[in-house]
């Protein structure tokens, strides 16, 4: 079901972005934007990772200097056949864990000390088992094409302000007012329902990735104990190096606050309950 909700979203933002972009039709304006927002992206694939992990300080290690870090990701790799990815560790107070990488050829991992020191063994394992999930899943790929989407949808709603702002664009007799409409349309909702619908599948991922990760370990329960031992703490303890830009790659969102329906609307997290009763639920059917 997820899947399905990602493939309709992720059309849905196609249609969006061919409805932003009838705004200016052919222009050579938009098309050199859009060229240039599409390089910026296809960079954004390739180096995403190598940029992330030098934003928060990440380490990598090794079977030497993290023996059973690296040891328990090696067996979860290989129970879903996976390539072994690389390991890093983060050197920080708040614990959080996050996943990258193009594809499953070329993943990291990455978790924090202070994950690694206030998870059990069995939590620790979920969590990890939850990163492998999106590697698997591609969900990295699919963050990437949606970015792009949106973006672009973004860029266009910049250009049609400043059309706006020149008398550039539509007039306002066009179609009985509708190049008024259309304007509105491109500098406000156009660049919401972007951002709603980027969410909205980011979301999705996430449930994925759960019901992945507690199939693979056979103990959804102890992820379920993780993301609320997480929860608890990014609502308590900032990570310094944590930037909105990033805050979907994580397991529980570092800026994680109130569960109210306005702001679980703009998360890139679903809300850490009802996470956690999925995962009950498919404690349960396992059972």
């Amino acid at each position: 079901m997820n899947a399905l909700k990602t493939t309709v979203l992720l059309a849905a933002l196609t249609g969006l972005l061919i409805a932003a972009g009838s705004f200016f039709g052919g222009t050579r304006g938009m098309t050199i934007m859009f060229i240039v927002s599409m390089l910026m992206n296809f960079f954004s694939y390739w180096y995403s990772d190598k940029i992330v992990l030098k934003m928060y300080g990440a380490q990598e290690v090794d079977m030497q200097t993290a023996p059973n870090l690296v040891g328990m990701v090696a067996n979860l790799a290989r129970k879903d056949n996976l390539p072994m990815p690389r390991v890093y560790i983060i050197d920080t107070d708040a614990p959080n864990a996050f996943a990258t990488g193009r594809d499953p050829e070329h993943a990291a991992v990455a978790v924090t000390t202070s994950l690694m020191r206030g998870l059990t063994e069995a939590e620790l394992e979920g969590v990890m088992a939850h990163e492998l999930s999106h590697v698997k899943n591609r969900d990295t790929l699919i963050s990437t094409m949606v970015s792009s989407l949106a973006g672009a949808i973004t860029m266009l709603a910049n250009m049609a302000q400043w059309a706006a702002i020149f008398g550039m664009g539509r007039s306002d007799d066009e179609d009985n007012g509708g190049g008024l409409v259309g304007s509105l349309f491109m500098i406000i909702l156009a660049p919401l329902a972007a951002a709603l619908i980027q969410f909205a599948i980011s979301r999705s991922r996430e449930y994925m990735a759960d019901e992945s990760a507690g199939r693979l370990t056979g103990q959804p329960m102890a992820l379920a104990s993780a993301l609320k031992k997480i929860e608890y703490y990014a609502q308590h303890r900032m990570m310094p190096e944590a930037t909105p830009a990033t805050a979907n790659l994580f397991i529980i969102n570092p800026f994680a606050g109130s569960g109210a329906w306005l702001t679980s609307l703009f998360s890139t997290h679903p809300a850490t309950e009802a996470r956690i009763q999925k995962l009950q639920e498919l404690a349960r059917t396992m059972r």
